[in-house]
């Protein structure tokens, strides 16, 4: 009876060979009987790991932390260099006003059209030491009656220097469809109750200069709600209130 033969333990985990080694053959076991001998199997050695892919990860991660830290360091500096800018110059709102509506003409038709042209006073204060505004071409002006543009005009264009006020004249025209129940409570808010609510909108292209650079163009929104005593054409008409609003857009 033959002894029971040898194997040697396999790793599990290593690749399989490409071919099983072949099994001992029947001549071997005899002579092993004979001999005495055990015979004993071959195993093909395992093969170590593959470390490329281990190393890419390193790389991949060793560059995600240098993004990441530069990225931190360039927030880091624009919000200092923002900081020190804010502190010197200290930069403050313009302020805006409208203190004088002329109307020139205001007129309706039998179709319900309605002609306006206004003369608007506008004052502009910069209120700034070391920034100045460059007023551009493109701007839009426009006067509206409870959601009706009467009349559309531009801002005109010129630099404002440092603590400067300025006054400007704009000239607004159009005309407009309104409704019959509108135009009636138009007529009545003038002869009744003598205060009439008008809105004036403003976007204004401009570009601030902070001491010797002139940075980017952006965009003035203003807004002013004014209650005027009538819309008339005379010259006594005069402004009861006026309140301002000042939004940037970029």
């Amino acid at each position: 009876m033959a002894e029971q033969q040898r194997i040697h333990p396999v790793d599990v985990e290593a690749p399989l060979p490409s071919a099983p080694p072949a099994p001992p053959s029947l001549a071997a076991l005899e002579k092993s009987d004979s001999t005495g001998e055990r015979p004993t199997i071959q195993v093909a050695p395992s093969r170590p790991p593959k470390k490329k892919r281990r190393s890419f990860c390193c790389c991949c991660c060793r560059c995600l932390c240098c993004t990441l830290l530069a990225i931190v360091l360039l927030v880091l500096v624009v919000s200092a260099t923002a900081g020190v800018l804010y502190v010197v110059f200290d930069p403050k709102i313009p302020k805006y006003s409208v203190d004088r509506l002329r109307v020139s003409g205001f007129s309706v038709r039998s179709d319900m059209i309605v002609d306006a042209t206004f003369d608007v006073t506008v004052t502009a204060r910069n209120p700034n030491k070391e920034i100045g505004i460059y007023y551009r071409d493109g701007s839009d002006l426009s006067a509206w009656y409870a959601g009706e543009r009467l009349c559309t005009g531009s801002f005109p264009a010129f630099y404002q220097g440092h603590r400067n006020t300025t006054v400007v004249h704009v000239l607004l025209t159009g005309e407009t469809r309104m409704g019959s129940e509108l135009l009636a409570e138009l007529l009545q808010q003038q002869q009744q109750t003598g205060k009439i609510p008008l809105t004036v909108r403003g976007d204004v292209p401009v570009s601030v200069r902070v001491g010797k650079m002139k940075l980017w163009k952006m965009t003035f929104q203003i807004r002013c709600d004014l209650v005027v005593n009538s819309l008339s054409t005379s010259d006594d008409i005069s402004v009861r209130s006026n309140s301002c609003q000042f939004k940037l857009k970029r």
